[in-house]
């Protein structure tokens, strides 16, 4: 199954469901908030109408205050002015109203030129035409009032009257609903991302180890997965995902079947073949060249090439098998003796050297791992075929194993085969171990299994084919690491 960049990690998954729930949550929350900025609005601009007004009702009881002061007269309450002739006696409701905004309220007495008679001197002159009530904003000292202004009758003739209110909601709208709304808001904002943050991951943890069990499984581990340790939303899932393992692994095996049956039914005539034609080669050859038959060489000779040719496909071809159906089912391992097997490997490969010319030598040292003997043969096979038939002749082939040593650490033994053939480019270097891929313009015979056999015995014993330049940078070293066995387990 193909997956994104962003979703081939545990994180990305918890991610990609916290983001969605973040943003499920979230969204009912902002429309929330901003019905509630609407709401509080609304209500500030209702407050603030009920306050223009309890302004217009106080006006008449400001304007029942005035009285007439007569020269002389000793009984007009302090503080009420000094204008001569007019004084205010403040009602009640007008006298609770300007201490209880203390330093937000204030009042004022215009005759009806506009000139102050009594009151706070920043008030603006304001002269309305009729006896309707005026509202306006003033600014003053950073307060926002509302100022009403209305002309009436008073004891001491037609006066204009102000009230100012500094405490209208509309300009505190502002801090009540940082502090009373998108505060605690945001906090609870913060609070469930951190609580969905640790509930999501706390939550999805079963999850995420199944899918990273079933991400980091070898293509060829078919085995099923334990049903009773995913979550029950999950196990229907596993279920099915377990029933697909079971169909692709019959299919697998019946395929591997097949294809070892039919290169096991191959070999037996195929070598018959080949011990046929090869006499008949030999035969040939020992003709003069004056005989009729000796014309017929060419054709014997190239039919005993094709021959080795199919001979050679059909064991690759049951090797191959082999290494799929030891690397789907775990074969029990042995120990393996890898100098041993390079010293026998290279007695196999010194005649075909030798016909070639080519330099076929060994540097080997004790090494030892555990693994399937006969596959790790039948890789180093492929590997040694493969420089042998793809150097030029006159070239140079040498084998190498070793173990490295460490105290603290288990030993690594390793197998080498080199040459100085013509080499593998960089970006070639992943397609040649594909079955049957052959690199473009190479003359020597083969099938293009040898690599890809190699890698599939390499990749069932937990390593992986290196592919590397040559000495000098020409031709191609084929390296493989394996996990060592001490000196006491040999």
């Amino acid at each position: 199954m193909a997956l994104r960049p962003e979703d081939r990690s545990a994180g990305g998954l918890i991610w990609g469901l916290q983001r969605r729930l973040l943003v499920l949550l979230f969204l009912p929350l902002g429309l929330v908030g901003l019905f509630s900025v609407f709401f509080n609005y609304q209500g500030a601009g209702t407050a603030a109408l009920q306050q223009d007004q309890k302004l217009l009702r106080l006006v008449p009881l400001l304007a029942d205050s005035v009285v007439v002061v007569q020269p002389g007269e000793s009984d007009v309450p302090a503080g009420l002015g000094e204008e001569p002739g007019v004084a205010l006696l403040l009602a009640p409701q007008v006298d609770e109203f300007l201490k209880a905004r203390d330093g937000f309220a204030d009042y004022g007495l215009l005759d009806s030129n506009g000139r102050l008679l009594l009151g706070a001197r920043w008030l603006p002159t304001v002269l309305p035409t009729t006896d309707s009530a005026e509202f306006l904003s003033v600014v003053e000292g950073g307060i926002t009032y509302r100022v009403v202004a209305q002309r009436s009758q008073t004891a001491a003739g037609e006066l204009i009257l102000m009230l100012a209110d500094g405490s209208d909601p509309r300009q505190h709208w502002l801090d009540t609903v940082l502090l009373r709304l998108l505060l605690p808001n945001v906090l609870l904002m913060l609070v469930a991302a951190v609580g969905v943050t640790w509930a999501v991951a706390r939550a999805l943890r079963p999850l995420i180890d199944l899918r990273e069990a079933v991400e980091h499984r070898s293509p060829r581990d078919l085995s099923p997965i334990d049903e009773h340790s995913a979550p029950t939303e999950v196990r229907p899932l596993v279920v099915a995902l377990n029933r697909l393992f079971s169909l692709v692994n019959d299919q697998s095996q019946a395929q591997r079947r097949f294809v070892a049956d039919a290169a096991h039914q191959l070999r037996t005539p195929l070598a018959g073949l080949q011990a046929q034609v090869e006499a008949w080669a030999q035969a040939a050859r020992a003709l003069g060249p004056t005989d009729p038959m000796s014309l017929r060489v060419e054709q014997v000779l190239r039919l005993r090439e094709a021959t080795r040719r199919t001979s050679q496909l059909a064991n690759q071809l049951l090797a191959l098998s082999r290494a799929d159906s030891v690397s789907a089912d775990n074969h029990p391992v042995e120990q393996v003796d890898l100098q041993a097997l390079c010293e026998n490997i290279l007695a196999m490969y010194l005649d075909a050297a030798a016909e070639k010319q080519m330099d076929l030598g060994i540097e080997s040292a004790p090494a030892q791992t555990r693994g399937s003997a006969w596959l790790l043969r039948e890789l180093l096979i492929n590997l040694v075929d493969n420089a042998v038939r793809y150097t030029q002749p006159g070239g140079r082939i040498t084998l190498r194993c070793g173990q490295v040593e460490a105290a603290s650490e288990a030993p690594l033994a390793w197998i080498e085969v080199e040459d100085d053939g013509p080499g593998i480019a960089l970006a070639e270097r992943a397609h040649v171990l594909q079955r049957f891929y052959r690199l473009q313009g190479t003359q020597a015979d083969g099938s293009g299994l040898g690599l890809a056999i190699a890698d599939e015995i390499a990749r069932a014993h937990r390593t992986q084919l290196q592919l590397l330049d040559g000495a000098g940078g020409r031709g191609l070293r084929v390296r493989l690491v394996f996990a060592g066995v001490t000196a006491m387990h040999v």
